[in-house]
């Protein structure tokens, strides 16, 4: 990663580091302990080459490589750690995370699971085990977002946190080359730069004019007063002169303040609950200007870092920081914060369900607070950071900040738009056993549109409900499976309300065993087709089911079709449909020796009509049977 929110919020995971300084480590060590992960890195590393690793230093490894945003390599040695018997519960979310970054949602359950037994009380942990499987939930939605690079000012160097006023552009960026390198990343420090929207274009950026904003250190996000009389920033602990650092040797990060006099950005001055020992950034003002938000990982928070607010008195002095509350702040990192004309707040937060490493998240403000934040989804966020998001109400436009696949550097500016989003329904489904009435929980509940095209899939909870998002005015079908239980559908007729509740009843397998058949639902092929169809699979999923609950059952298949087309013909069509019918029930894990396909062309037809067969006794006639030939 590349800014500011993870430059100095992470002493908490590092001061391990200070553990283990023998001769081997001390080098490495120190670099770790200055955030210089990348060189860093680079010693631990070597370490390895000269055979000297162990657990401490994988770990080192993973998480230098975890605070720079090479999940892979993090994945990679995370693992070494995570087979451990002591683990560290960061170290098991860390990796979690850069699981769930790497696409590998189901180890990323396996391991929040485990995280969750070494940390029950923590709110991320119990977040999580609310709803184990909402990634799906998120991935599934109708994705309302789309999402912009701003080629005309982004570079190859850290570009991020837009502010707009009027038609001025704010940013801060790494591209200043004239600044010395920083040890994080081995890119420039950053600056704040200042561009124009020209003709709807986010062009022409600088360097903001003036000399007293930005210094040969790290200046970061801003905010401005309605009036456009004061600018908040965020800068290293450098003022008036004087750089200083905290009793372990750390420059913070610091929250400064300049009025706008002859066009010019002058007067810097500190905000008062400044400190050499936390740091304080990302500032943000409510629509009004009378309350300043901002990030701080300061005494008596409840994360890693926690937003907070300050009210902005009419003389320009402010009150005490007050933490926003655990609606909004988690154990992880909470930052970014950003507030919209109708005073709903967005934040970025690592401490909560979502599809990345930071996700944004909203809160609309209430009568007594911000309400639950919620996961602004697809085309915001993205399987890597996702933060600094600004939005517009009245254009429905807006800005976000993000390292994700295809920028031109490590962090690049893009617009967002709102997507016109077609009506939608949400179908509540309930899974239950239908001799009992009871929930089956853990059921698979799988939606198809009515052309049998795939949509999502859910698990049920504990009380056996899901529920899908589906378009309005559509027929869907819902089919739900479940170890044990025979699978079922039921089709859910389109509706325009906002809600339908669908009751999912599945019996056990057993009763699919009717004297020496396995009797299942027609198997429908196309005319003339043998190819399996998602309808024919979901039959032939209980049939592989019951194969694999009685290991000894051994089945013949018989495919039949009607009289319709020549004998020859149809024995040959009805011979394809009987293997490709053996080839899934293989497929699914089911031991050749045990399954045997035979057509019978249309030899022995269920309805001998002759020339005279209706359709559905042409239907019936083309059917499958499945004879227990041992059990």
């Amino acid at each position: 990663m590349k800014k500011l929110f993870t430059i100095l919020l992470l002493i908490a995971v590092s001061t391990t580091a200070t553990t283990a300084q023998n001769k081997d480590t001390k080098k490495a060590d120190q670099l770790y302990a200055r955030y210089q992960y990348t060189d860093a890195a680079a010693a631990y590393q070597k370490l390895l080459k000269k055979g000297k690793g162990s657990r401490y230093v994988f770990q080192q490894l993973g998480n230098s490589y975890y605070f720079i945003n090479d999940t892979k390599k993090a994945e990679t040695y995370y693992r070494r750690v995570v087979k451990g018997r002591k683990l560290d519960a960061e170290v098991v979310y860390n990796y979690a995370q850069s699981l769930k970054a790497n696409g590998k949602f189901s180890d990323h359950n396996t391991w929040m699971k485990r995280f969750a037994e070494l940390k029950p009380d923590d709110s991320r942990a119990k977040e999580f085990m609310k709803n184990p499987n909402y990634i799906p939930l998120i991935m599934d939605e109708v994705q309302r977002w789309e999402a912009t690079n701003l080629e005309e000012i982004n570079s190859e160097y850290a570009d991020f946190g837009a502010f707009v006023m009027g038609k001025e552009f704010y940013f801060t960026s790494g591209r200043n080359t004239k600044r010395k390198k920083y040890g994080w990343n081995e890119e420039p420090y950053l600056d704040i730069y200042k561009a124009q929207d020209v003709g709807g274009t986010i062009k022409n950026a600088s360097l903001l004019p003036g000399t007293e904003i930005n210094t040969k250190y790290h200046e970061g996000t801003v905010a401005i007063s309605p009036d456009g009389k004061r600018m908040y920033f965020d800068r290293n602990d450098f003022f008036q002169g004087d750089f200083d650092k905290s009793e372990d040797g750390v420059n913070q990060i610091n929250l400064y303040y300049a009025e706008l006099i002859d066009g010019q950005w002058k007067g810097v001055q500190s905000v008062p609950w400044n400190s050499d020992e936390y740091s304080n950034q990302h500032p943000a003002l409510s629509p009004d200007g009378n309350t300043l938000y901002f990030t701080s990982d300061m005494p008596g928070g409840m994360g890693k870092s926690d937003i907070y607010r300050v009210a902005i008195n009419t003389d320009g002095t402010f009150s005490e920081p007050q933490n926003v509350g655990a609606l909004i702040n988690t154990e992880g990192r909470e930052g970014y914060p950003s507030v919209d004309s109708n005073g709903t707040l967005y934040f970025s937060s690592d401490g909560r369900l979502g599809i990345g490493m930071l996700d944004v998240f909203s809160a609309e403000i209430g009568r007594d607070g911000f309400g639950n934040a919620k996961n602004m989804g697809k085309g915001v966020n993205s399987a890597n950071d996702d933060f600094a998001f600004v939005f517009n109400p009245a254009t429905m436009t807006g800005y976000v900040s993000s390292n994700r696949d295809g920028g031109k550097g490590g962090d690049d500016i893009y617009a967002i738009k709102e997507l016109e989003i077609a009506c939608e329904v949400t179908i509540n489904v309930k899974v239950l056993n239908e001799y009992t009435d009871g929930p089956i929980s853990g059921a698979r509940v799988d939606m198809y549109d009515e052309f049998e095209n795939s949509l999502s899939s859910r698990t049920t909870a504990e009380d056996g409900t899901s529920s899908f998002t589906a378009e309005c005015d559509k027929g869907h079908v819902l089919q739900g499976i479940m170890k044990d239980f025979e699978s079922n559908a039921v089709v859910v007729e389109s509706a325009n309300n906002t809600e339908v509740d669908v009751v999912l009843r599945l019996r056990p397998i057993e009763e699919i065993i009717v004297d020496d058949r396995v009797v299942l639902n027609p198997i429908f092929f196309d005319l003339d087709k043998s190819n399996i169809k998602p309808q024919a699979a979901f039959e032939l999923d209980k049939l592989v089911a019951i194969m694999l609950k009685y290991p000894n059952m051994v089945i013949k298949v018989e495919s039949h079709t009607d009289n319709r087309g020549n004998n020859e013909y149809n024995l040959g069509l009805s011979e394809r449909r009987a293997q490709s019918t053996v080839q899934y029930v293989i497929s699914k894990g089911v031991d050749a020796a045990r399954i045997s396909g035979e057509g019978k062309g249309e030899t022995a037809p269920k309805f001998d009509c002759g020339a005279n067969c209706t359709k559905e006794q042409h239907d019936k006639n083309r059917r499958s049977e499945f004879i227990i030939v041992e059990r």
